[in-house]
C-alpha cells in the first residue's frame, strides 16, 4: 500500500470544504494541519474535519508536512506558493496560477531550484465527462479537430456569493475566474495554444451586491468583465471563446469541438461529469461515459500529484500546464490593448489521460 502524503492546508474559505470532503476518496491524502489569516476560519475547519489549527508560519515551519494545499485568494497564490517551496514543501494551489506570467514563471523556477513539485487547479478535466471526451478524440471519433467554441456567460457573482468583491479585482473577472476551467479543458483535448487574438471590455464601473450579508454594498470593478477571443492551437484548431459577467441569459453550449468527420458536445468544464454527445447530420447522440469520477471530486488533482510524488511519475495538473493557461489568459488583455495577435511561448504536453476501469479512489 502506498504511504500517504502529509498535507497542510493554507486558506480555509468556502472551497476548502469541497476539497476536504472529496479528499476522503483518496487514501494517499493525509491532512494534518490547517491555517488561515482569519483564525476563525481555520478553527471552523478544525472543528468540522478534525484537522489541527495553527498559524501560517507554524504550518510552514512544521517539518513533517510534505505538501501545502494553497486555497488562498488569487492575489496571494504566488506568495504562498513561493513560501511553501522556500520551506522545502511541494505546493498545489487553486486557480489561477498567478496574476501574471512573470509571477507564474518565478514559482516554476523556484520549484526547479528546490527539486519540488508544483500543481494547480482546475482538476475537473480528470472527471468522467472530460476524460470521455479525451478518449473519443484520441480514438479519432470526430476526425481531425479543426474548430470549436467555448462560452461562459452570466451576470456576475454579486447576486449569490457571500463575499463577491474579489471577483472584480485583479485575479478575478470572468476570464481569470472561469477561464482556467475552459482553457485547461481545451488544452487537455487539443494540446497547447499557439497564439491569441482578443477584444476585452467592461460594462459597469461599479456593481451593487444583492447577496447577504453585504446586500446593498457598492463595489468598484477593476477588471474587464467581457472577454472575446480566438485561440489558435498548435495542432491547427481554431476556437472562439467568450467569458463574460455582462450577459443576462444565453443559449450557447459550454464547449463544442468540430472535426473533419463529426462534432462533439463537451460538458461544463466546471464539473466532473455531464453529457457527452457526437453529432453529424442528424440529432446529437449521447455517448456512454468511459471513465468514473463524475461527482464533485475537487482534490483529485492534488491526489494525482501526491501519487506522482510517491511513485515517481509526472502529475497531470502540473505547474507547467497552469502556467500555460495563465499565459493564454494574460494574452487576452495584451491583444486587446495592443490590437494584434499575441504569440504564446509555453507549449506543455497534453496531460496523460486517466486509465479506464479504475476503482473509486484509484488513479493508477
Amino acid at each position: 500500500m502506498t504511504e500517504s502524503v502529509r498535507i497542510g492546508l493554507i486558506g480555509c474559505g468556502v472551497i476548502s470544504r469541497a476539497y476536504l470532503r472529496a479528499a476522503k476518496t483518496f487514501p494517499i491524502l493525509d491532512f494534518i494541519a490547517c491555517a488561515d489569516i482569519n483564525p476563525n476560519a481555520s478553527a471552523s475547519i478544525e472543528e468540522e474535519f478534525g484537522i489541527k489549527q495553527m498559524s501560517v508560519q507554524e504550518l510552514l515551519d512544521q517539518n513533517d508536512i510534505e505538501v501545502v494545499l494553497n486555497l488562498t485568494i488569487p492575489a496571494a497564490h504566488t506568495d504562498v506558493n513561493s513560501a511553501a517551496l522556500a520551506h522545502g514543501k511541494h505546493t498545489y494551489c487553486e486557480k489561477p496560477f498567478g496574476l501574471d506570467p512573470k509571477s507564474g514563471i518565478e514559482v516554476l523556477r523556484l520549484a526547479t531550484q528546490q527539486n519540488l513539485r508544483v500543481g494547480c487547479a482546475p482538476d475537473t478535466f480528470l472527471g468522467g465527462g472530460h476524460q470521455t471526451v479525451r478518449a473519443l478524440l484520441d480514438a479519432g471519433a470526430v476526425g481531425q479537430p479543426v474548430a470549436g467554441t467555448a462560452f461562459m456567460m452570466g451576470h456576475g457573482h454579486e447576486s449569490w456569493h457571500p463575499a463577491p468583491e474579489f471577483y472584480y479585482k485583479p485575479g478575478g473577472g470572468p476570464l481569470f475566474d472561469m477561464g482556467p476551467y475552459y482553457i485547461t479543458a481545451l488544452v487537455n483535448c487539443l494540446g497547447p495554444v499557439q497564439r491569441v487574438a482578443a477584444i476585452t471590455g467592461q460594462a459597469f464601473e461599479q456593481r451593487t451586491i444583492t447577496s447577504r450579508p453585504l446586500n446593498g454594498t457598492v463595489i468598484d470593478v477593476e477588471v474587464d468583465t467581457h472577454t472575446a477571443g480566438t485561440l489558435e492551437f498548435v495542432n491547427g484548431a481554431i476556437v472562439t471563446i467568450v467569458m463574460s459577467f455582462d450577459v443576462w441569459r444565453h443559449s450557447n453550449h459550454n464547449i463544442e469541438l468540430h472535426g473533419t468527420d463529426a462534432s462533439l458536445s463537451v460538458p461544463d468544464p466546471n464539473g466532473f461529469g455531464g453529457r457527452v454527445a457526437i453529432g453529424k447530420q442528424g440529432e446529437w447522440e449521447a455517448q456512454e461515459l468511459s471513465h468514473g469520477y463524475t461527482d464533485n471530486m475537487r482534490s483529485i488533482g492534488l491526489a494525482d500529484m501526491c501519487k506522482g510524488i510517491r511513485n515517481g511519475r509526472e502529475h497531470r495538473c502540473s505547474g507547467e500546464l497552469a502556467y500555460h493557461v495563465l499565459e493564454v489568459m494574460s494574452a487576452f488583455g495584451k491583444s486587446s490593448e495592443e490590437r494584434h495577435h499575441v504569440e504564446i511561448g509555453s507549449q506543455p504536453a497534453r496531460p496523460e489521460p486517466l486509465p479506464q476501469g479504475l476503482q473509486h479512489g484509484e488513479l493508477d
